[in-house]
């Protein structure tokens, strides 16, 4: 049985015969992008595999031909022509200020002096450092430089909730990539990947000829696991998997081709006893996701299905970032399809899978919580029972549970919307599945919770009230709007529950419900 290949980022290293490591073959992918000689970009969510996928270009750059044996791209490359390799990577450490990365882009430059054994001049200046590498390598070597360029943007990432900084820190990366233009004759091929796509104007002007292969058909699997992948190159450690419920959990990212799984989360999932767990959302810090969702005011069940131009999609800058395009970039949501509205291209985004679906909004969940021993399992048994009295219960103990802070300072707590957002938060993070603003034909539903099974459909209407002793009539509106017929020949019961809440208590005020027959 092969070994798993985790964490492992150095072609050299997961080829190793002795090493025995899976690797899943990506070399015509990489043959297709270097025969069009271009200037690419992509774009992925962390741990996608992207770091990998650079260094093996490096390798078949380097003519490192007894490392591709038995891969696609060996008998169809000249190995015996070689070309110098520039390699940047900004994936360790964090970037504080912009003299630290001056300082990161010159040590960076100095390494691939050392390997190509060229000496520049001693310039201080990174811009003008890069600049002369990339000159005295062509004239070296007699060929083209190919560049390879990791994690882009993850200074800029870094930094993100400090828009002074991170402007900084973007302009500063704009003027050093602007020497990938300016050196155009002395370069053959130039290959940058990152998280996100900041804008052409902002980051990349000077790159008019830069291609983004981000949500290209033909590269949409360059990255990544394909379904097919795992029951191929792991047969082996498949025996007692339900692959239903293994798509259910990881697969699901979509970037107009087959959908992929994270790799990361494959890999641990085998190497932690087939366990289903959150291990890609654990290995990274979303707190600069919330913070932007925070200052949004964003209503959080949109995030079940989310329609985003082309243009937004595509490219964010620190002067305004979109919640939709982060969430996309960074991995939170994935593409579920593509309509064309009057010749433009529109997006309908969701979460990839249940581990995102659940990870994260029991993480923005967490952030509003000032008491962590709030329990989970009294609602789950409340809608597994039918115990209405326990559910009202649970819900009235959630905002109790609540900081003041969430409620100082703003007028939060006289919109529907926010006591929508902390519910469904709530129980998304426990798994529970949900059709938020669900749409008759008569209105929107506020929320409608489902069991898997559609056993059972709760039909939630959600005001605001002024006191406790007002009436905000919120059954009577879904009675009057007859939101449960929808219903009537899916599910086996229906049951309407009509909460209000108080400005004044910030709790709720009045609970009722009834069961539809």
């Amino acid at each position: 049985m092969k070994n798993l290949p985790i964490g492992i980022q150095t072609f050299a290293k997961i080829r190793d015969k002795e090493e025995n490591y899976i690797y899943i073959d990506k070399t015509d992918l990489a043959l297709n992008l270097i025969n069009s000689s271009g200037y690419y970009f992509l774009s992925r969510p962390r741990r996608f595999g992207k770091s990998l996928f650079l260094d093996t270009l490096k390798d078949i750059f380097e003519g490192k031909k007894e490392l591709f044996e038995g891969l696609y791209i060996y008998d169809k490359w000249d190995w015996e022509r070689t070309y110098p390799v520039i390699k940047i990577s900004f994936g360790a450490g964090v970037i504080e200020d912009r003299y630290d990365l001056d300082k990161r882009v010159l040590n960076i430059i100095k390494d691939n002096q050392e390997k190509l054994q060229i000496e520049c001049k001693d310039i201080k200046d990174s811009r003008e450092c890069f600049l002369q590498l990339i000159k005295l390598a062509y004239e070296k070597y007699k060929q083209k430089v190919v560049i390879l360029i990791d994690e882009y943007d993850k200074p800029i990432l870094d930094n993100v909730t400090d828009k002074k900084l991170s402007k900084k820190i973007r302009d500063r990366l704009k003027n050093i990539y602007s020497v990938i233009k300016d050196s155009d004759q002395y370069v053959k091929f130039a290959f940058l990947t990152g998280v996100s796509k900041f804008s052409r104007v902002s980051l990349f002007s000077g790159l008019n000829n830069l291609e983004d292969i981000s949500l290209d058909e033909r590269y949409a699997t360059i990255c990544g696991y394909t379904h097919k992948d795992v029951e191929t190159h792991f047969e082996e450690r498949l025996d007692g998997v339900d692959l239903v419920e293994l798509k259910k959990w990881y697969n699901g990212y979509n970037f107009l081709g087959d959908r992929v799984y994270n790799p990361f989360d494959i890999l641990l999932f085998f190497s932690k006893g087939k366990s289903y767990r959150n291990y890609w959302f654990e290995t990274g810090n979303p707190s600069f996701l919330i913070e932007v969702l925070k200052q949004k005011k964003y209503f959080l069940p949109n995030l079940e299905d989310v329609a985003v131009s082309e243009s937004d999609l595509g490219s964010f800058d620190v002067d305004d970032i979109k919640i939709e395009t982060l969430l996309f970039q960074t991995g939170y949501l994935t593409i579920k399809k593509v309509e064309t509205l009057f010749n433009r291209r529109i997006y309908k985004l969701t979460y990839p899978n249940l581990e995102v679906r659940t990870a994260l909004n029991e993480t923005i969940f967490r952030y509003l919580l000032s008491d962590d021993s709030m329990q989970v399992m009294p609602i789950l048994r409340a809608i597994q029972q039918k115990n209405m009295k326990q559910f009202e219960h649970s819900i009235h103990q959630l905002f109790a549970s609540l900081p003041h802070h969430a409620y100082s300072n703003n007028d939060i707590q006289n919109y529907e919307g926010y006591y929508a957002n902390v519910i469904y938060s709530y129980l998304t993070g426990l798994g529970i599945g949900f059709i938020p603003e669900d749409v008759t034909n008569l209105g929107r539903i506020d929320l409608t919770i489902t069991t898997p099974d559609m056993s059972q459909v709760y039909i939630i209407e959600f005001k605001v009230v002024d006191n406790k002793n007002q009436n905000g009539k919120a059954l009577e509106q879904i009675k009057e709007k007859k939101y449960h017929e929808k219903y009537l020949n899916v599910a086996k019961e229906i049951i309407i529950i009509g909460i209000e809440f108080s400005k004044e208590d910030k709790n709720i005020s009045k609970f009722e419900w009834e069961k539809i027959k």
